[in-house]
C-alpha cells in the first residue's frame, strides 16, 4: 500500500527523446537513452506517475520505480539490469 503523495508530479511533455516531469517547481528530463524501459510505454502509462515520497517516483502501469536523484544524475546510477 502506498502512502499519500508528498508533493505534485506531472508529466508535461513526451517526445521521441524522453519525457519531461514537473516536480514542484523543478522541470526534469527523463531521456530514453538513460532510461530505456520508458521508450515503449503508452502515453497513458507514461503520464500515470505517483510520488509516494519526496525522492521516489512510481509508474504503476509500467511497474517502474525511480529515485529523483537518479533522474538528476543518471551517471551516478549505472544500469544494473537489462530488459528482456
Amino acid at each position: 500500500m502506498h502512502g499519500a503523495n508528498t508533493s505534485a508530479v506531472e508529466v508535461t511533455q513526451v517526445s521521441r527523446n524522453g519525457l519531461w516531469l514537473l516536480l514542484d517547481d523543478e522541470e526534469l528530463l527523463i531521456p530514453f537513452e538513460h532510461f530505456p524501459w520508458f521508450r515503449k510505454g503508452s502515453i497513458d502509462a507514461l503520464t500515470h506517475v505517483e510520488r509516494p515520497t519526496r525522492d521516489h517516483l512510481y509508474w504503476p502501469d509500467l511497474d517502474i520505480d525511480l529515485s529523483v536523484a537518479s533522474i538528476r544524475r543518471p551517471e551516478c546510477f549505472p544500469l544494473v539490469s537489462r530488459s528482456p
